[in-house]
């Protein structure tokens, strides 16, 4: 096991016209599960390939178990990599394939990599496919030979690079939850590179977002679901998306309104809210950010509530997306229950509490002003 250290990092292409990493700093510590996850081509996969060392930074240092790793040959690193499209050796057996990196890179003997090799498949219940070939395996069991295969090495890090890409959703699901077994039994620092947000906020004990190359926000997933620090944050964590109505920022007595400017979005913030997270809006017009499951459909009449039509209901399971002309792509998550007709008019109530404010220029959110990026705690 061992603690991650990333500072400054920078790696740039094409001698600089290119800058896929950002003076990225990042802490690990020992045994922590951290997921990563961003756009693409937003350097997620690159910083990966800088950890294990098939990328030279352009700049800055990276540390593992104390040790400044920067400019040590990958072969040096004791880390091992899952990739997703799990790098067998169709020629090989599952055996072979699974004892390979201990006889190139150990001095182990041969029965002590049998014994690591057979202890392996029988934490990942492929002991009996040892003499397969990988022509002969499923997605599922290709995907469980390259966990065992670095399982074996035992080492300092595991890195994961989208490693369930390729199945499908069930034993997509069925995977995550045992690698999430074996990294709580093994109590190895893992570093999980994923597109896919669920994986990041279900898997991770924190988890990083990525932007272009720069880090947007890190911490554990229930806070940076709740309390993004920006508009892109906010944005890209949840399903559906958060919505989002430019308004103009207007004083009403001790509080103040949020007012679409085609007045079609009205909504008050009281003053004691407003003045319990920042002490003045600084500017005229905000962008308000309010997650679909914090919508609601009130009865009529109902104070502080937005009226919207709705466009299309959209089924899915035990709830209903309405879709609303209340702003572009404006959604509310409802119960499946609360089912109108396309063309209805309803009203939508939301709490001050769960409403955002991001900043029309940087796309901070003015009500997150302060705080600060979690640290990284033992699991």
């Amino acid at each position: 096991m061992a603690r991650v250290k990333i500072e400054s990092l920078r790696k740039e292409y094409d001698t600089g016209s290119v800058v896929a990493v950002d003076d990225l700093s990042l802490e690990i510590v020992d045994g922590e599960f951290v997921t990563v996850v961003g756009p693409s081509g937003c350097g997620k996969t690159t910083t990966l390939r800088m950890l294990a060392g098939l990328e030279s930074p352009t700049s800055g240092t990276i540390e593992i178990g104390e040790k400044d790793v920067t400019d040590v040959h990958a072969k040096n690193r004791d880390v091992a990599m899952v990739f997703q499209n799990y790098a067998l050796y169709p020629h090989k057996t599952v055996f072979e394939n699974m004892e390979f990196g201990l006889r190139m890179s150990t001095d182990l003997s041969e029965d002590e990599r049998e014994r690591r090799v057979v202890d392996a498949a029988e934490m990942m219940d492929i002991d009996g496919l040892l003499e397969d070939k990988p022509d002969e395996l499923s997605g599922g069991q290709k995907q469980r030979v390259a966990l065992g295969r670095a399982i074996v090495r035992e080492p300092d890090l595991f890195l994961f690079d989208e490693p369930l890409s390729n199945l499908d959703a069930s034993l997509r699901t069925e995977m995550r939850a045992e690698i999430q077994r074996l990294q709580n039994e093994l109590g190895i620092t893992a570093v999980y590179v994923t597109h896919d947000q669920e994986e990041a906020m279900t898997m991770g004990d924190r988890m990083v977002i990525l932007d272009e190359g720069v880090l947007q926000q890190a911490g554990p997933p229930t806070e940076v679901y709740e309390n993004p620090v920006n508009e892109f944050v906010g944005g890209f964590v949840g399903s559906p998306s958060m919505n989002f109505v430019d308004v103009e920022v207007r004083r009403a007595g001790d509080g103040i309104r949020l007012i679409e400017p085609d007045g079609t979005f009205e909504f008050a913030l009281s003053a004691a809210y407003v003045d319990r997270h920042v002490e003045d809006l600084q500017e005229d017009r905000y962008t308000l950010g309010i997650r679909p499951e914090d919508v609601s459909v009130a009865d009529p009449g109902a104070k502080n509530a937005v009226t919207g039509t709705v466009e299309v209901v959209e089924p899915v399971g035990s709830d209903n997306y309405l879709h609303l002309d209340v702003a572009p792509d404006f959604i509310a998550r409802v119960n499946s229950s609360v089912d109108p007709s396309p063309g209805d008019q309803v009203t939508l109530r939301f709490e001050e509490t769960d409403v955002h404010l991001f900043e029309s220029g940087s796309g901070d959110d003015v009500f997150a002003t302060g705080h600060e990026q979690p640290e990284a705690t033992t699991p």
